[in-house]
């Protein structure tokens, strides 16, 4: 199973929909946004398959949260946690330090993904890999990440 985690999006629809295509041709069958959406038109260019939570500069979340039932989508809120192919997933935006660090201690999750930074990395605490795929603003080289579950294989991929 291959998933796509992605965050820090502010808008950029040409950007999104760039990722979006790669997605596509690269056969995600679930993408994870870590919050920073920043609006209903941009959640609209999101299939069906995307599990959002609110970042920071989210300030309309009503807009947000209409725009993700349209879709057909889920929004998690602040903190979302799924359970696919095996592996425990939790993903935040990652402003709020405490909850992030929470769940990294937590030693519950397989993974955990977060955004905020705009800066792609990746570390281990216990059991938990920590994954930030980067961003699609303010970034010299946009990026997300695509992930092969239950191997977890990490690809960070460059987008237009």
């Amino acid at each position: 199973m291959r998933i796509a985690v992605i965050s820090d999006t502010h808008n950029r629809a040409e950007s999104v929909q760039n990722a979006l295509a790669i997605m596509a041709e690269r056969g995600v069958e679930y993408i994870i946004h870590c919050g920073d959406i920043c609006d209903g038109d941009t959640v609209r260019l999101f299939p069906v398959h995307t599990h959002f939570v609110f970042g920071n500069c989210d300030y309309d979340r009503d807009d947000i949260e209409s725009a993700v039932a349209a879709i057909g989508a889920k929004l998690h809120g602040d903190w979302g946690q799924l359970q696919l192919a095996g592996q425990s997933l939790a993903f935040v935006h990652g402003d709020d330090r405490q909850m992030l660090a929470d769940l990294e201690q937590a030693g519950t999750f397989d993974f955990l993904f977060h955004g905020h930074t705009h800066i792609a990395k990746e570390h281990r605490t216990g059991k938990t890999r920590v994954i930030n795929p980067g961003a699609l603003q303010r970034v010299a080289v946009r990026t997300f990440v695509l992930i092969d579950l239950p191997s977890g294989e990490v690809e960070s991929v460059a987008v237009e």
